[in-house]
């Protein structure tokens, strides 16, 4: 999926490890608006399969994801 589009929010959890992009992002989203979208940013390897369960276990939906090398980008839309 790709990333190229708005988002409201940003939230960089790069360098942080499991669970704390997750919980994080759980936060930030907890205080948006139905529909805003949230920019994640995640170094942490285990995110690729972290951020999609949150989704998924949630309700919000995973609207794009994109690795640019390092960095894991999520696009996180509030359920």
């Amino acid at each position: 999926m790709s990333v190229q589009m708005e988002w409201d929010q940003e939230l960089d959890a790069s360098g942080l490890l499991c669970p704390l992009p997750v919980l994080k992002a759980r936060k930030r989203l907890q205080a948006m608006a139905q529909g805003e979208v949230l920019r994640l940013l995640a170094t942490d390897p285990a995110a690729v399969i972290d951020v999609p369960h949150f989704c998924t276990e949630s309700g919000h939906e995973l609207v794009g994801t994109e690795d640019d090398g390092e960095t894991q980008i999520y696009l996180i839309r509030h359920a």
